[in-house]
Parts: structure tokens; sequence; C-alpha cells
């Protein structure tokens, strides 16, 4: 009975399609998913170490979701279950629940079960199979070519991984057709298969991405042009361009309006109309009609659209897409292709402004900050008598051109704005009028001071440090909270400008070096997914509390589920304080990255900047992918820089004591191992790191970041940092200059906080290199 049975699998096998014959075997089989089953990617390590959670595969036909299926298959060493969702139902599903139970129970043993076309299970069908997949009876591997969010359970895919497979490029298919034609065992390598020019790239150009469809195309084709099939082995089959492009019928259209491909194609209409191209706007709305798009959604987006994306620029095109909609209705297709078309023409040529925009940054202030309604633009006909609501309020058309410069935003906010004109179209007509009212009403309001005093009206309230008033202990405290915070807007705003250069994709393999403040860490575990994140730290002390934050981070999160924490390690200096980058492949189970970013390279290094680049830079073009890059992020700055600054930009001080002092703090960083990079040498760095990438082949582009804060300084820490006894700063310049220098620049500076904030000034420089 075995016998027989493995006698018939085998001729089954021998008589299946082509495209089953040709299906993967293993991962190294797989074609044109290397984002997600490359070397280092996430699912190619949990199956490779046969620990898989939960996932979905959802692409477009013939990517390789059930080849993937099969290839987890023939890995695991659990056992494999397989369902159709077309096919099966409720029962189907129990019982293959049994089975994975009296596995778990009597043996021990996981199962996996595979389900194809999952979209196509009703919600009563997936919520059977939800709770054997939450408490882990099984674990499920579903495939659909519908976006699982929209098509499967929430609760399932919210305790599954979804991956994308996307579809295969022509280089990719054109692998699948050499690879059939060639096996002797599951293709035709025992025939000598000729095409004639054209005739196989025909093939694989139609086939649009699908490898199911262009095998069965090719088996069409090869099995029909001989006189009988199979021809004696060794015989020479020539595929001529008109037998190919029989085999394969045109692609049908790859739209649904339910489906992913309407999103897509809606997508590609608005994108085009918003980039002003007049051609691609058309194709796409000509695609929509031809399948059968209801119009009235079409002329939705295009009203959208005309108010986000046109705008003030042309305050018409709203009303023109409105009356091309009207006239729509009243005369339906074919006919209507011309109010379609003319809505479409006029908004994809129409000047472009999103200005409208400026109330959604309205109301994130408004959910922050409640603002009181200024009491003259209160209602004076309620309590205008007993409150004086409304005094004070002029009305704009008793002025000469109906306007006058008064307070309408609430006090707090006073300098916010909201809405900038652009200088397309309308807008640009408006634009200088509306600056000019704005700075007419700042004027007004910065004229309402007190002239004895100096001090500002309790109403105004602007962003002023006066320290002397009591009455003005709110201004102040807003003030020091707004300086407090001015310091992470910094950061964010370098963070910012890292990732935009880094264009993070999910799949990518991220390398952290320096990542001790885990500043870049969590964001780079939110781009990459389905990728690789490792991260270097300078000591075991960094890499046990980011992994507390990383654990606790997490714990609670049931949407991530399945998610894999950031590798971090403690890195090891090479004795001049630089972390070589090829310990990552020996530490983290990664040979290859696509991006390395490195936090600060010339902290704390113990060798010249021009050697340390020039190991990065090696080290860099052995271990990153080819297209790679590698980031460096460096801000040149030392301890006692910003007080020499601070003294040298703000405090009437002779140039010999700035000298001094400048020499002292130079001592103390050499002293304590700090490479001395002034910030006004930056431009110094910039060309060291140029030449040293260049040289190693990169191509390397150089972004300054220039900023500056206003920090609030404290008496008592200009004490702490002058004393000798408590601060190893104070005690290194105490020894450098004299008693009465190191007293008077203490006096100076402690002067000079009185007076308020004090502005720091920074550069940064972002060297992207690729290779």
């Amino acid at each position: 009975m075995d016998l027989f049975s493995g006698a018939q699998q085998n001729e089954t096998i021998k008589n299946a399609p082509l495209a089953d014959r040709m299906r993967p075997r293993n991962l190294n089989d797989i074609i044109g998913q290397d984002h997600i089953v490359g070397v280092g990617r996430l699912l190619r390590r949990s199956i490779a170490a046969d620990r898989l959670s939960s996932v979905i595969f959802y692409g477009p036909p013939g990517t390789g979701k059930t080849s993937l299926a099969r290839v987890i298959a023939n890995t695991t060493k659990g056992a494999f279950e397989s369902l159709n969702a077309v096919l099966a139902g409720i029962k189907d599903i129990r019982d293959a629940i049994d089975r994975a139970q009296e596995r778990q129970n009597l043996y021990s043993k996981k199962t996996i079960l595979f389900v194809d076309e999952v979209h196509r299970w009703n919600k009563a069908q997936q919520d059977a199979l939800l709770p054997w997949v939450e408490n882990g009876t099984v674990i499920l591997v579903g495939a659909t070519t519908e976006n699982p969010f929209f098509e499967v359970n929430k609760a399932l895919v919210s305790r599954s991984r979804v991956f994308q497979l996307k579809a295969l490029a022509n280089d990719d298919l054109l692998k699948a057709a050499n690879a059939a034609l060639h096996d002797t065992e599951r293709g035709y390598g025992n025939w000598n298969v000729q095409f004639a020019q054209g005739a196989l790239e025909h093939l694989v150009e139609v086939s649009s991405g699908d490898a199911r469809c262009l095998l069965n195309a090719l088996e069409l084709v090869v099995e029909t042009t001989p006189p009988c099939w199979p021809p004696a082995p060794q015989s020479t089959i020539t595929i001529t361009l008109q037998a190919a492009e029989d085999s394969i019928q045109k692609r049908a259209v790859l739209y649904d309006k339910d489906g992913d491909y309407h999103f897509d194609t809606i997508s590609a209409f608005i994108k085009s109309v918003r980039g002003s191209d007049p051609d691609a706007s058309l194709y796409w709305l000509a695609k929509m009609v031809q399948s059968g798009e209801d119009p009235a959604f079409i002329f939705r987006r295009m009203i959208i659209l005309a108010s986000e994306d046109v705008g003030l620029a042309d305050p018409l095109a709203l009303q023109v897409v409105i009356s091309c909609a009207e006239s729509f209705e009243r005369i339906g297709f074919p006919e209507g292709n011309y109010p379609l078309s003319h809505a479409c023409l006029y908004l994809a040529t129409a000047p472009k402004s999103n200005s409208t925009m400026a109330f959604f940054d309205a109301l994130k202030v408004v959910e922050k900050e409640d603002g009181e309604v200024p009491n003259h633009l209160r209602d004076a006909s309620r309590d205008g008598t007993s409150f004086g609501h409304g005094v004070g309020y002029n009305y704009p058309h008793a002025f000469r051109d109906h306007w006058t410069a008064q307070q309408y935003l609430p006090t707090s906010l006073q300098g916010k704005m909201f809405y900038t004109p652009s200088m397309m179209g309308y807008e640009k007509k408006i634009y200088n009028d509306v600056m000019q009212k704005r700075e007419l009403q700042a004027a007004a309001i910065l004229s309402r001071r007190n002239s004895a005093s100096g001090i500002i009206d309790a109403d105004a309230q602007l962003l002023s440090w006066t320290p002397q008033s009591k009455k003005h202990k709110n201004q102040l405290d807003m003030w020091l909270k707004r300086l407090e915070s001015t310091q992470t807007e910094l950061l964010l705003k370098v963070k910012q400008k890292i990732f935009e250069l880094a264009a993070l994709k999910r799949h990518d393999r991220v390398l952290l070096v320096n990542a001790d403040d885990g500043l870049l860490l969590w964001e780079s575990m939110r781009c990459v997914p389905e990728g690789f994140c490792a991260a270097l730290v300078s000591n075991a002390e960094a890499k046990e509390t980011l992994q507390i934050f990383s654990a606790s981070l997490y714990a609670n999160d049931t949407n991530q589920s399945g998610i894999e924490l950031p590798k971090i390690e403690a890195g090891v200096e090479d004795g001049t304080g630089n972390m070589e980058l090829q310990q990552a492949c020996k530490i983290f189970d990664c040979n290859v990255y696509d991006t390395i970013i490195v936090q600060e390279p010339l902290h704390n290094i113990k060798t010249e900047a021009v050697l340390l680049f020039e190991q990065l830079a090696k080290d860099a073009k052995i271990i990153l992918q080819e297209g790679g890059k590698i980031i460096l992020i460096i801000t040149p700055s030392a301890a006692g820089e910003t007080l020499c600054r601070i003294l040298e930009r703000e405090c009437a001080v002779s140039v010999d004591l700035i000298e001094t002092f400048n020499n002292a703090c130079k001592v103390f960083r050499k002293s304590q191992g700090h490479q001395s990079v002034e910030t006004d040498k930056i431009d110094k760095i910039e060309k060291i790191v140029t030449d040293v990438f260049c040289s190693e082949g990169f191509s390397v582009d150089i972004t300054t970041i220039e900023q500056s804060e206003q920090r609030l300084l404290h008496e008592k820490e200009i004490d702490l940092w002058f004393d000798a006894s408590k601060s190893i700063w104070g005690a290194s310049i105490s020894k450098q200059i004299e008693e009465n220098d190191f007293k008077k620049i203490k006096t100076l500076l402690t002067n000079r906080v009185k007076q308020g904030p004090v502005e720091i000034l920074q550069k940064s420089c972002l060297v992207k290199a690729c290779i």
C-alpha cells in the first residue's frame, strides 16, 4: 500500500502543471522576494530557526505566497496542515484543530496551519480559528491577494505578522523561465528549447510580475509546438514570436473596486493631478472609467483635491468641479465623460497650494491649549455692562481700508501663525497684504508697553523675560517651560533630518553605532519591522538600560505581536576609542547591512580624526550591501566650550582673559580624552570625511545644520561649575589660571545669567556616504 501510494504520488507530481512542479523547495530557490527572505531578513531567520510565529503573506497572484508556505512545510520539524479557504468550512477547521491539540497533548509537537486564500473565509469561519491561534494551538500561515487589513478579521491580523510580497521584476521572471527550461527533473532540460528573438522577452513582459502566468504560458508554448508531446530526448524545440504571442493573451487589467488595485489607481490619479501632469491624470481617469468605477466616487475625490491641493491658489477650482459633478448627474454616460475630463484637466493644470492644511495645525494647538477669548472680542450684548465685555474692540469698517490692527488670537498665542500664503496663483496676489497686516498687528501689540517701567502689559504676555516683575510670574513660568523644551526640539530636528537621509525601508538591515542614548533606536525599529535592527553601545551598563526600556515599551503592546526586540550589544574598542564596525558581523547574526548610522564618532576618541574616518570607511565598505549607505552625525562640542563662547560674545572682557580661559578648557578636554574640535572648524572635519570616504569609492553628501537655542542658566549652576572641590572641570580650570582671573570669569558669567537667557549656538554635520 505504501509503495503504491508513493508511485501514485510520483505520477501525480509528474503530471502536475509546470508552475506547480517548479515550486521552490527551499529558501534559496525563492526568486524575487529578497526584501523579506534575503540574507539577514526577519522571515528567513524565523523559517531557518523553525521559530515561526503566525504570519500572513499578502501580494498579487504568482509572487510566491504558496511557495513560501511549502518551503516552511519542508523546513519545519512540526506538523504541517493545509486548507484552502475556497473549499474548507468550519468542520474542516475543527478537524485540523483536533489533530493539532492531539499532537500538542501527546507529543508536545506544534502544528503549522496553512490557509490559502484566507480572505475568502467569512467572519464566522475566521472567528472559529481565532482562539486557537491566540492560545498557540496552531501557528497560522495565511495567504491572500487582498489587503489583510481590510479583508481579514482584525483580531486575526493583530496576532499575525503581515509580509507583503511584490510583483516580480522582469529579471526575476527570466530567472524562473530559465530554471524551468534547464531543469531535467521537473522542467524541459531534456530538450533543447530555443526562442526566436523577442519571444521569451514577450512572455516575460506580458506576465507582468506573475511567475505562475509566465510558467503556464511557457508550458503551453513548449508542449504545443512539437507535432506530439513528448518528443525524443535532446530534440530541438524552436519557439517563434508568433507562437509566444498566441500562448499568452493580453493580461486583464488588475483593477478591483473593492480591493487594493482600486485604492492604488485612485491614488495614482490623485497624485498625478496634484503633480500637474494632465496626461497621466487622463490615463488613470480613463482606467477607472473603463473598469467601472463609480463617477460619484471620482468626483468626490476631485472635490476634496480642489480644496486640499489647489485651494486658494485658484478659488474657482472648487466651483468648477462641483459644477462638473452636477452636470454629470444630469447627463450621465457616455456624454458624462466630458465633464469628468473637464474637471480633471482643470485641476491638473491649475496652480497648486495646500495652505488649507493650516486648519489642522490650528486644531493641534486647540487640542493642547484652550485659549481664552480676549476681553475686547467677547459678546458685549450680554455681559458688556457688568463685566466690560467687548470694551476696546475696534470696528474694522470704521477705519480706512476696512481694517485695523488689533489682537484676535488668545493672549497666550500671540505671534502664532497657522496660515502661510503660497506664491502661486491667487495667493501670490494676497501674500504681501496678509504678511503686511501681520507685521502691523505685531507692532501694535509690541507698542503696548509701560513706558515708565519697561514692563509688558498683562494682556500682551509676549515671550519676554522679566524677573523684576512679580505680577508677571505666570508669564515667566510660561517662558521657563518653553526654554526647558528648546533642547528637545533641537534634538528632534536633527533626528528628523537623519531619518530623511536614511530613507529606511521596512525590510532594511540597520546597524546603529554609539547608540547609548537610544535617540535613533526606537524609530529605527519602527521603520524596519520586516528587517533587522542592531545597536552597538559603549558598555554593558548602556546595554542593560536600553534592554530594560525595550522590554517595557513592548511588553503590553498587543498590536506588536511577534515583533523582534532590537539586538543590543556592547562593542569593544580597538584601543583608539573607536568601535570597529566589523564587530557587528561577529556579534550579530547578520553579515551585511543596508544602512549604518554612527552617532558622534569623535566622542572620546584617542586618535587623530583622519585615522578614525579611514577605519570607518574601510569597515563600512566591507559590511555594506551594494547601494548601501553610512550616515555619520558629528556635533563638534566639548566641556567648557559653551562658557568660553558666552564669555567672549556677551561679556565685556579682555582678549587676553578669553585666550587664557580657552586654553585652560582645551587642557581639560585633552586630559579627559576628548577630541578637541571647535565649532567654527567644522569645515575641516567635513573636508577630512569627504576626502577619506571618496578615496574608498563612496559618494559623499554633507548637510550642515546650524541651530540656536535660548537657554536659561542659573547662578547655582555657575557656582557648581566653578567649585574646585566638587567639579572636576572647576578643579582643572583653577589650576590653569590665576585665582583672580578665575574669580573674575565666574563673576562675569554670574552677572550675565542674571540678565536672562543666553544664546547657545550649535552646529552639526550629517554625512551620507553611499557605496
